[in-house]
């Protein structure tokens, strides 16, 4: 071995041990690393993850199916046949907390779906292109935003309900079939459509507002690089990582939505269950079998710390001023 070939190894020997490695890590490796030295989200990662595979596998590992009736075992407390006892109607409140798993989960993905679709674009347009279409779009943000949200939300399922029962015509019909499908959830999805958007377009007009005037964006003009491909491959990369912690942030937004709505009678159709649902009947018979509200509040806090305990650590891990 030649004395340059030895030299040349003990520089990169001296480089890795200085730098960590001699391959620079990207972001979203190192946010990982860092993610990793979470404990709080580590553990929440582990309880979501674990949430979603009982979700999926609901209908195979439930004890029981959700809307069987055993009148012979009437608000039982737990025991060993009923682990979490049963509701008013003999039904198991175990199997019901799997399958209301199904409709939070299902109304957090329908969440980040109109984050990506709607609000990514619209805030991204709006300040890419900024001039009489960032304006034009920001005044009708400002009118939603305009509205208190839950009345606005409250309404828009009422009336949803009311013309999906009561309409006709193909486009109505599609609609109904839809919202029966979905156990009633329809008009939450709809309504998840037109609120949820108006956060992510802002923060994202926010962000790339910042960016516009970095050098690397300057850069990629004076080669000459359309406008659609600086805006698709420069901008918007670096504009994930508030967009991945905020959507995981809006997730508890929607599990608790979704609860609330159904607390009130406008969210899922019976024999559906839901955790609020659930809640709402735990209410009525606080004093008698506090187990019912025990066992369905008990999840859905556990759910909303756990989603909220990741945002925490996904937000510090992929702040790069953070080491």
């Amino acid at each position: 071995m030649s004395i340059l070939t030895r030299e040349s190894d003990t520089i990169k020997t001296l480089s890795a041990n200085t730098f960590g490695s001699a391959h620079p890590r990207s972001l979203w490796q190192d946010a990982w690393i860092r993610l990793k030295r979470n404990r709080a989200a580590m553990v929440s990662l582990g309880l979501i993850l674990a949430l979603f595979v009982v979700a999926i596998l609901a209908p195979w590992i439930a004890p029981y199916p959700y809307d069987k009736v055993d009148f012979g075992a009437i608000t039982k407390p737990p025991s060993a046949k009923h682990w979490l006892g049963t509701d008013s109607l003999g039904r198991d409140v175990l199997s019901r907390l799997m399958y209301g798993a199904r409709v939070s989960l299902s109304v957090s993905i329908v969440a980040q779906i109109v984050i990506l679709l709607i609000g990514v674009p619209i805030g991204l347009i709006s300040a890419f292109y900024g001039g009489w279409t960032d304006t034009l779009i920001q005044r009708g943000v400002d009118i939603l935003y305009a509205f208190p949200s839950l009345l606005f939300i409250i309404v828009v399922v009422t009336y949803l309900k009311a013309v999906l029962k009561s309409g006709s015509g193909p486009l109505v019909s599609t609609l109904a079939d839809i919202n029966q499908a979905t156990g009633g959830l329809m008009g939450v999805f709809i309504a998840l459509a037109l609120i949820f958007w108006l956060t992510v377009a802002r923060l994202v007009r926010g962000e790339v507002l910042s960016l516009k005037s970095k050098e690397f964006i300057e850069a990629a003009y004076s080669i000459g690089a359309p406008g659609h491909r600086i805006m698709l491959r420069h901008i918007l990369p670096n504009t994930l990582a508030p967009i991945v912690v905020a959507a995981t942030f809006a997730i508890p937004v929607a599990i608790t939505l979704e609860a609330g709505l159904s607390f009130l009678g406008l969210g899922v159709e019976p024999p559906v269950p839901s955790w609020g649902i659930m809640i709402a009947e735990g209410v009525t018979n606080i004093r008698s079998y506090p187990h019912l509200l025990l066992a369905s509040g008990a999840v859905l806090s556990i759910t909303l710390l756990a989603f909220n305990f990741l945002g925490d650590g996904l937000r510090d891990a992929l702040d790069p001023r953070i080491k």
